[in-house]
C-alpha cells in the first residue's frame, strides 16, 4: 500500500470545533472534536468506488458488509459503485451479503473475535469479494475473517476500510483500499459506535472522557 493511497491524519491534528458543523445536541458534551466531516467522507468514498471499479473490471462482484459499524460506509460505497457501474462503458454483476463480527467491549479490544453469520457463504465461490469494514485496529479481526472467507474459494478477496488506526497494537495488516489513516484515538459516528451509541452521528468524532463514562456498560 503506497502512502498516497490514503489520506493520513497526523497525530497532532486537533480536528474541527463542534461549532463548525451540525451534530445532535445530545452528543455535544460527549465528543471533543470532529475528526472527519461527513462531506469529506463522501468525497473520499466516491474516489474509492472509482478505484474499486477499475480494479475489479467485469466482476461479478459481491459486496460483503461487516456489521454493524460498516453499514453506513458500505451503503454509500455501494451506491457510488452502482452509479459508476451504470454509467460506464464496462459493467459488472453486483450483489451484497452481510456478516457480523464481535471484538469490542467499551473502548478496549476483548482479545477474542467472534464471527457471526459465516455458516452459509457458499455464494462467494468463484466471485470477486469486496469486504467492507468501518475501521481496522489491530488487524486480528480482519485476518480471522479472511481466513474464513478463503475456505469458500472466491475468485479474489479485496478489503475496503474507511479507517485504519495507527496503533502499536497493530499486527501490520493493511487493507487494499483505505479511506483515512487516523491517530490512535477512539472515534465514533458515521455508524461507528461506543456500546451502540453514536451511530446516529453523521461525522466521525473523537469521543471524550465524559462520553465514555456516560455510555459505558455498567459493571
Amino acid at each position: 500500500m503506497a502512502a498516497e493511497d490514503c489520506i493520513k491524519i497526523p497525530d497532532n491534528y486537533k480536528g474541527y470545533s463542534l461549532e463548525m458543523f451540525c451534530l445532535p445536541r445530545h452528543y455535544e458534551s460527549d465528543v471533543e472534536s470532529i475528526l472527519i466531516p461527513k462531506g469529506l467522507i463522501n468525497d473520499r468514498t466516491e474516489r474509492l468506488a472509482r478505484n474499486i471499479c477499475r480494479d475489479v473490471g467485469s466482476g461479478p462482484l459481491i459486496g460483503l458488509c461487516v456489521l454493524k459499524g460498516g453499514y453506513q460506509f458500505f451503503g454509500d460505497l455501494m451506491d457510488y459503485i452502482r452509479t459508476i457501474n451504470a454509467n460506464g462503458e464496462q459493467s459488472m454483476q453486483m450483489s451484497v451479503d452481510f456478516i457480523r463480527l464481535k471484538s469490542y467491549e467499551d473502548d478496549h479490544s476483548s482479545g477474542e473475535v467472534k464471527v457471526i453469520g459465516s455458516d452459509d457463504l457458499s455464494s462467494l465461490s468463484g466471485k470477486h469479494v469486496l469486504v467492507v469494514e468501518d475501521i481496522i485496529d489491530t488487524g486480528a479481526t480482519m485476518q480471522k475473517l479472511l481466513n474464513t472467507l478463503n475456505k469458500f474459494k472466491p475468485a479474489s478477496i479485496k478489503v475496503a476500510s474507511l479507517l485504519v488506526k495507527r496503533t502499536p497494537k497493530s499486527n501490520g495488516y493493511r487493507p487494499d483500499y483505505i479511506g483515512f489513516e487516523i491517530p490512535d484515538k477512539f472515534v465514533v459516528g458515521y455508524a461507528l459506535d461506543y456500546n451502540e451509541y453514536f451511530r446516529d452521528l453523521n461525522h466521525i468524532c473523537v469521543i471524550n472522557e465524559n462520553g465514555k463514562k456516560k455510555y459505558s456498560i455498567p459493571q
